[in-house]
């Protein structure tokens, strides 16, 4: 028989652990055989990936699991981010001796089915070709739970795809992830293999829906604005592969300046007044008209966060216009400007999930800290930590967004021939008299907001995101409850090399705190 992924493809059935190597290490350790077939599948084991081998210690369930990586789990050269919850833990800490084999595995496949693999000598799922391994598990191992069995690649490799990485593993409709090209701590969760940038190039979305083909990936969800930008989730949905995230003339939401500021303008939402130029001496004799300062210049396109010069002077702002349209600072992004009033107030974040149909389901606030030093003091950053809820936006507030904000940004997207399906990621500016203003539209989870946001969150993330693919969103109303969050907020503290965001050292290391010993339910994501 097969199991047939989202795509149509079937994946073959085996009938036996057919690796002669998996077998020798099931006799010399004396694991129990549905164990170790059960593990097969699940981890792909230190015969099957090269890069992710278990071991029970001696005690039975309950126990902790030894796992063994490729990389040191002691230290990172990267940055570290470490979410800690205030209050209560979540509890659900993972236990690696049964969690995931119990809860998941369970539901991978129908009681009959078993999975096959391609997979190369050195990492899972790989575009290198090597044996075939193959591994049955005992159908009373593996009784229904009525989800379907999923098997999704992350595309992404920082904080952001951690957390979703991290909260995708917990469902009991997960049965794989793969993450391209991930990072040390990603490797480090259940389910989880990474894919190197050699191995797949994201860029190449043919050699994306190859890979999605040949591992029986039936969902991608798409960590980067870049990609999205770039259409990756439309070649995915011509190929009949579910996509997390929003077409390329969606996604221009976030890639184009001009283009959000021209559907805020035309659909009534609420947003800072605003002239788009590309002749600077016009953008200058503007600049000139101006009775106050700050004003804000952006340049037009995806500038990694470093596109917005909130200029004090005219002065400043002059600068800022040359360096762009001039100085082709931010190059093509910058060919086109876009000069804003200021907004004063509280900035907030809201995020919503949107599906096929234009159904919405709000999530939840955050707000971040982009000072790079103590005190609100230091250069600008992508962000050294963030919390949520955020206090500023009440629920009332809340709704208010939904109503003037959200309905009609996702009416007038349908409306403009380019229907929203994502998460949309509302930057907010928030007034002293409790006006709301629109700052800037993301397509996708903002990082570090997504990592205090995915701890929190207590509704399965990955039938969040089915849905969303699937128009079904609708669902969370009907029975009653909606998206379920943790009452407890959340933190996140990001560890970054001294220098950051300025020149720094590379290759410096991070020594990371073991989350046990963080205590309270903390969580330690790799950037």
């Amino acid at each position: 028989g097969e199991v047939r992924s989202g795509n149509g493809k079937g994946v073959p059935f085996g009938a036996a652990i057919e690796d002669e190597d998996e077998v020798e290490r099931v006799r010399e350790e004396g694991i129990d055989e549905s164990e170790a077939m059960a593990s097969s599948v699940m981890t792909s084991g230190r015969a099957l990936a090269g890069c992710h081998a278990t071991r029970r210690s001696s005690s039975r369930r309950g126990t902790h699991q030894q796992q063994h990586r490729s990389s040191s789990s002691s230290s990172s050269s990267s940055s570290i981010r470490s979410v800690a919850m205030h209050g209560r833990g979540d509890g659900r800490g993972f236990d690696m001796a049964m969690g995931w084999r119990e809860s998941s595995l369970s539901s991978m496949v129908n009681a009959s089915s078993s999975i096959g693999w391609w997979s190369s000598s050195s990492s899972f799922g790989g575009r290198r070709r090597g044996r075939r391994h193959r591994a049955v598990v005992a159908s009373s191992e593996l009784a229904a739970s009525g989800g379907e069995a999923v098997r999704v690649l992350v595309v992404g490799g920082g904080g952001r795809e951690h957390a979703l990485v991290w909260a995708m593993a917990r469902s009991s409709q997960c049965a794989r992830i793969f993450c391209a090209p991930g990072n040390a701590g990603i490797e480090r969760e259940p389910k989880t293999s990474l894919v190197s940038k050699e191995e797949l190039d994201c860029d190449k979305h043919e050699d994306v829906v190859e890979f999605c083909n040949e591992n029986g990936v039936s969902l991608v969800v798409i960590g980067p604005e870049a990609e999205l930008v770039a259409g990756l989730a439309d070649s995915l949905r011509e190929n009949g592969i579910r996509a997390f995230g929003p077409s390329r003339k969606a996604a221009q939401l976030e890639g184009s300046k001009t283009f959000m500021k021209d559907l805020c303008d035309k659909y009534g939402i609420p947003t800072a007044g605003y002239e788009v130029f590309v002749d600077p001496e016009k953008a200058k004799a503007y600049l000139g008209r101006k009775d106050e300062f700050p004003v804000v210049v952006k340049a037009d396109g995806l500038a990694a966060g470093k596109g917005v010069v909130v200029a004090q002077t005219m002065e400043e702002a002059t600068e800022a216009v040359d360096s762009m349209l001039l100085g082709n600072r931010f190059g093509s992004a910058g060919s086109s400007i876009v000069i804003e009033d200021f907004l004063a107030g509280e900035e907030a974040s809201f995020f919503v999930i949107v599906d096929s149909k234009g159904n919405t389901q709000p999530l939840h606030s955050a707000q971040d800290h982009k000072a790079a030093y103590d005190g609100d003091r230091g250069p600008n950053t992508g962000g050294m930590g963030a919390y949520s809820p955020a206090p500023v936006l009440t629920p009332e507030m809340e709704a208010e967004v939904m109503e003037s904000v959200i309905e009609p940004l996702v009416r007038g997207l349908r409306e403009e021939g380019c229907p929203f399906q994502g998460v949309i990621f509302a930057g907010l500016m928030i007034d002293d008299e409790g006006a709301v203003k629109v700052l800037e539209f993301n397509v996708r989870f903002g990082d570090p907001e997504c990592e205090v946001l995915m701890h929190r969150l207590q509704t399965d993330l990955l039938d969040i995101i089915l849905s969303s693919c699937d128009g079904t969103l609708d669902k969370f109303d009907d029975d009653g409850e909606g998206i379920q969050w943790r009452d407890d907020p959340a933190l996140v503290v990001i560890m970054a090399a001294e220098g950051y965001p300025g020149e720094y050292d590379k290759g410096t290391v991070i020594k990371m705190i073991e989350e046990e010993e963080g205590g309270g339910g903390a969580k330690v994501f790799h950037a």
